[in-house]
């Protein structure tokens, strides 16, 4: 075979390879990577790269230093799942940087870490005055977590002592003018509920570049044409304000009836829409 044959051959091989090799590498992006996952990255490609443009004259040898290379870290990560002693030799430990909302300086210090870049660290996490940090700590990834005082964070829906229904996946039912399928059937939908809410919306299948359901069963289009507004699904919201303009109504009706078996009928009605409303609202109002 002459030069160019070879070329050809291992880069084709090796494309195939470099394929495998990275489906079963750790999936970490560069922002989380390790210095130590940079570098086997770094040499995993440099060895290939050789190997394919033929600069290792003994390809048996390049491809061992490439399985080791290779094999060695999905050990590593295997022993470190089994020993949190080895994890701690292989990524070092978590450091407090802030505790009880005093900053540990020391921590700082042995992180290399400015304090003009400590404060862009938190600014980037929407800590952007010091005195509202009760914690922070860095992780072995370089990543600094922060933790807000008690009374900085956001109020949530717990603290008010307010119900919230919880939320499942949404689900792709269209995409680029095609009905998915495999979205509708996790659902619980079909094609003919998909056609009758398009018609209720006005718009062509056709015309729907991105279609989506949400858990309370709301479907979300955007389409291909920017100009045309979609009206938005209010079902829900409806459904509420209907059942409260009729408990509503049964408390009118009981205030003006001369009749007191029809007074008690509408004002016990009344007392039973009124707890019902309040179970609904966190799954219609949210």
């Amino acid at each position: 075979m002459n030069t160019w044959s070879i070329l050809l051959f291992n880069s084709i091989v090796l494309f195939f390879l470099t394929l495998v090799i990275s489906k079963y590498m750790k999936k970490k992006t560069l922002a989380r990577a390790t210095p130590f996952d940079l570098i086997s990255y770094a040499v995993i490609a440099i060895i290939i790269t050789l190997i394919s443009l033929n600069l290792i004259n003994n390809i048996y040898f390049g491809l061992t230093t490439l399985a080791v290379w290779f094999l060695m870290p999905l050990i590593l990560d295997y022993a470190s799942m089994r020993s949190k002693w080895v994890y701690n030799a292989l990524h070092g430990k978590e450091r407090v940087l802030i505790k009880n909302g005093k900053v540990m300086e020391d921590n700082l210090s042995k992180e290399r870490i400015t304090g003009q870049e400590f404060l862009q660290e938190l600014r980037s996490k929407k800590a952007f005055n010091l005195a509202d940090v009760e914690f922070a700590v860095m992780e072995t990834t370089g990543d600094i977590n922060v933790n807000l005082k008690a009374d900085k964070k956001p109020v949530t829906a717990s603290d008010l002592g307010k119900q919230v229904g919880s939320k499942t996946e949404p689900q792709t039912v269209i995409l680029d003018g095609n009905i998915l399928n495999e979205g509708l059937t996790n659902a619980g939908l079909n094609q003919g509920w998909l056609t009758t809410q398009l018609e209720i919306k006005g718009v062509t299948l056709e015309n729907v570049f991105l279609g989506q359901v949400d858990s309370s069963g709301d479907l979300y289009i955007d389409l291909f044409d920017d100009l045309i507004q979609v009206p938005k699904t209010e079902v829900k919201e409806m459904l509420y304000a209907s059942i409260e303009k009729t408990q509503a109504d049964l408390m009118s009706f009981s205030l003006d009836s001369d009749n007191e078996a029809a007074k008690t009928m509408y004002s016990q009605n009344a007392e039973k829409l009124e707890k019902i409303i309040k179970k609904l609202e966190p799954h219609l109002l949210r």
